[in-house]
C-alpha cells in the first residue's frame, strides 16, 4: 500500500459537487489529508501497519504526530498513486488494484486510524472527487507498506 501524506490546515473532499468530508483543525493546528493506493499484493495487515505509520509520524508541529496532537485526518482513494510511468508518457495502471481488492483495503486502513483514535473524513471510492487543501509547509510524504 502507498500513501501520499500531507500536513494541512483544511482539506474538504466534493463528490457531484456535494462536499463528502472536510477537516478543520483547531486556529494554529493541522490535521493529514492522505490519500491511498492499494496494490495487487496488499492485505489487511498492510493497511493496519500503514495506519499506524501515518497516525503516529512525528510531521506536525514540534515533531509530534497525528496521535499525540488528535489531529483530524481526511482520507481518499487514488489508485493513479500506483502509476508506473518509468517508460513512454502513457503511465501504466496495471500495479493498482482492482475494485474488488482494493476498497475493502482502503477501508480497512480508514478502519484501523479510527481504532488508534483518529477523527477521520472520507471520500467516496470510485468516484471523480475535487479535493482542496492547504498544505502547511509544504509538508508532502509517500509512504510505502
Amino acid at each position: 500500500m502507498r500513501a501520499l501524506v500531507q500536513r494541512v490546515t483544511s482539506a474538504s473532499v466534493r463528490v457531484d459537487g456535494d462536499e463528502v468530508g472536510r477537516i478543520t483543525p483547531p486556529a494554529g493546528g493541522h490535521g493529514l489529508l492522505v490519500l491511498v493506493g492499494v496494490t495487487h499484493t496488499d492485505d489487511e495487515a498492510k493497511a493496519a501497519l500503514l495506519a499506524r505509520k501515518v497516525w503516529t509520524m512525528r510531521i506536525l508541529e514540534n515533531e509530534q504526530s497525528a496521535a499525540d496532537l488528535d489531529a483530524p485526518v481526511l482520507v481518499a482513494s487514488q489508485f493513479t498513486l500506483m502509476a508506473d510511468t518509468r517508460r513512454g508518457r502513457r503511465p501504466s495502471w496495471s500495479a493498482a488494484a482492482p475494485r474488488p481488492v482494493a476498497e475493502p483495503l482502503v477501508d480497512e486502513f480508514t478502519g484501523a486510524l479510527r481504532e488508534l483514535g483518529a477523527t477521520v473524513e472520507t471520500g467516496v471510492f470510485g468516484e471523480h472527487m475535487e479535493i482542496s487543501l492547504v498544505n502547511d509547509g509544504p509538508v508532502t510524504l509517500l509512504i510505502d507498506v
